[in-house]
């Protein structure tokens, strides 16, 4: 018999979106840039931490911490913690100067979330990503959140240099070596020339700089930084709340060095930390790792100490962090914005 030919009926029609190829060679572009990124992140601390432990006898360090220690790292533990709260005091401050009011609760529970992905993520700066994003995402707006982020770090920055050139008399008798005061001078004026540069974007009134668009952002991070730092009443407290949570930095290496029994004053680790924590701020490494190290070698070494103590300080340093970190992180499992859709889904379902 003869076959019959059936006719295939129509299916449902199925339209396939068209992707633009720009977008796509532009989004491939910018992975592969932070994928290398981090990977030039991961390499630099590697290589620093490396160079760093060679000079030091882990199993000395080891066997110098006792039950003594224990009391002095947990002493060390909740001073950081409470440089976390004195953080988040400033930044509900500034932030409300950007249109992003926030509760003093709001501010410490995204602060403790900030310092767990300082720590996770391969910048030092992860975690003010991450406020960025916790703010960004209510009602106040990405802009107003990250002028909140980036006023609050001028500001920290201006203060460390601050402070580092207010101790200078003193780190010019401490550190002998000329090529140590000549690394402190330039370290400091740099950030000192950095912060006034940033400072006067914000007195300037010329109308070509508001048809630059990041210009534009950038100045106004700056009249809002001037109004903070000059403004009659609350000038004091910004700077108070700044000068303090470098202090408590300070704090939490003298229980480090206590904690090991190390023969360092407290005025030695005041005049040399501050300005390996200015160096430790560039994000080229993984939460500071490595460039702690090898800076706070560099600085006991010019002030006639131990290099190996230096290293000793730096990592039980990274390690109190780590801790506060670790803490940040129980605050991030079980916080309500965990629940909900994270930075990567958000960036999918544009």
């Amino acid at each position: 018999m003869p076959s019959k030919t059936i006719p295939r009926q129509p299916g449902p029609l199925i339209v396939v979106p068209k992707i633009p190829t720009a977008n796509l060679t532009s989004a491939h572009t910018s992975a592969m840039r932070q994928i290398l990124l981090s990977t030039a992140k991961i390499l630099v601390s590697a290589a620093l931490l490396y160079l760093a432990l060679r000079k030091v006898d882990v199993s000395d360090l080891v066997s110098r911490l006792g039950f003594t220690s224990v009391g002095w790292i947990a002493l060390a533990v909740a001073v950081t913690l409470l440089q976390v709260l004195v953080s988040a005091l400033r930044w509900r401050e500034i932030s409300a100067d950007c249109g992003a009011p926030l509760s003093v609760a709001l501010a410490v529970r995204y602060c403790m979330i900030g310092s767990f992905f300082n720590q996770t993520l391969p910048s030092s700066i992860g975690g003010d990503a991450m406020r960025l994003w916790l703010v960004g995402r209510g009602p106040s707006g990405w802009r107003a959140a990250a002028y909140s982020i980036f006023v609050d770090r001028a500001i920290g920055l201006t203060a460390l240099a601050v402070l580092i050139v207010a101790s200078l008399p003193w780190s010019y008798r401490l550190i002998g070596d000329p090529q140590g005061r000549l690394a402190l001078l330039f370290v400091d004026f740099a950030a000192l020339a950095a912060a006034g540069g940033f400072l006067l974007l914000g007195r300037l009134h010329w109308p070509w700089l508001s048809n630059i668009r990041a210009v534009k952002h950038l100045r106004t991070c700056s009249v809002i930084t001037n109004h903070a730092i000059f403004n009659r009443e609350r000038w004091w407290k910004i700077a108070s709340l700044s000068l303090l949570i470098h202090i408590l930095a300070v704090v939490v290496a003298w229980c480090v060095v206590r904690a090991i029994a190390a023969p360092i004053l407290f005025s030695e680790i005041f005049l040399l930390v501050p300005p390996v924590m200015l160096i430790t701020m560039l994000p080229i490494s993984i939460a500071g790792w490595g460039v702690r190290e090898a800076s706070m070698a560099l600085a006991f070494g010019y002030a006639g100490l131990a290099t190996s103590e230096g290293i000793n300080v730096a990592l039980l340093y990274g390690a109190v962090f780590f801790v506060v970190g670790a803490l940040g992180g129980l605050v991030w499992i079980f916080s309500v914005e965990r629940a909900e859709k994270g930075p990567a889904s958000i960036e999918l379902t544009k």
